[in-house]
């Protein structure tokens, strides 16, 4: 498993050290779907998209740590569920949840998990009209919500696709989204993790949007991601 910008741990993470997260994306880590996945220790799972829910429920289940994950273009379409009493609901009526068992769904949304303020924007860029799949300017949209219910920044910004020249690919299905330049302009994330680009054994070194650090997930990775910023007004 590969650990850039971190250190393989094992044993109980320490309650003092900044938080330790193990992002994935696209691509199983083998290694992971295994036995050997307690010699991680972290203190939070965040997804990128693109990966069988049934190995990130096995990531969350077996390290026995908070899973949060965006859904890729490969992924399902997860929109319109809620939950009432443990139970999932979908237009008011039960329904069969399809994502990881236990997972949060922070696609659109800004939620806590573990002491880290995670804002979440899945999906790629429209190319076949299937699920999770965006126009620049529906994406554009989406963000704009995603600031508005932030109401202050956060320590990570998860999601699929990275923004537009900055680690993104030449294709117009591998292309960043612009309106994530604006987005971590308002965020102000410490991290910004996304997936979609596949490196293909690649060295993917981290790049910069102002104080943001944006890092390529696909597969998985083990690092600390600093002190929880405190919440100010934007």
């Amino acid at each position: 498993m590969s650990s850039p910008g971190g250190r393989r741990l094992g044993g109980v993470p320490d309650i003092d050290a900044p938080p330790r997260i193990l992002a994935v994306s696209d691509e199983v880590d083998e290694a992971l779907w295994s036995a050997c996945v307690t010699d991680v220790s972290v203190d939070l799972i965040l997804a990128a998209g693109d990966l069988p829910f049934d190995y990130l429920d096995f990531l969350a289940s077996t390290l026995d740590r908070p899973l949060v994950f965006v859904p890729g273009n490969h992924d399902p379409d997860l929109s319109g569920f809620g939950f009432r009493n443990g139970l999932a609901l979908r237009a008011g009526f039960p329904s069969r949840w399809p994502g990881p068992p236990g997972g949060v769904n922070a696609d659109g949304r800004v939620v806590e998990v573990a002491g880290v303020r995670i804002a979440g924007l899945g999906g790629s860029p429209l190319y076949n009209n299937g699920p999770n799949q965006w126009s620049e300017r529906a994406q554009a949209r989406r963000a704009r919500r995603l600031v508005r219910r932030a109401r202050g920044p956060v320590d990570v910004l998860l999601t699929h696709t990275p923004p537009r020249g900055v680690g993104d690919g030449p294709d117009p299905v591998h292309r960043g989204f612009e309106c994530l330049h604006h987005a971590v302009r308002r965020l102000r994330p410490r991290w910004l993790l996304h997936g979609h680009v596949h490196p293909y054994g690649r060295p993917t070194p981290d790049h910069r949007l102002g104080d943001t650090r944006v890092r390529n997930v696909v597969g998985a990775h083990v690092f600390g991601i600093g002190r929880p910023t405190p919440t100010e007004a934007l």
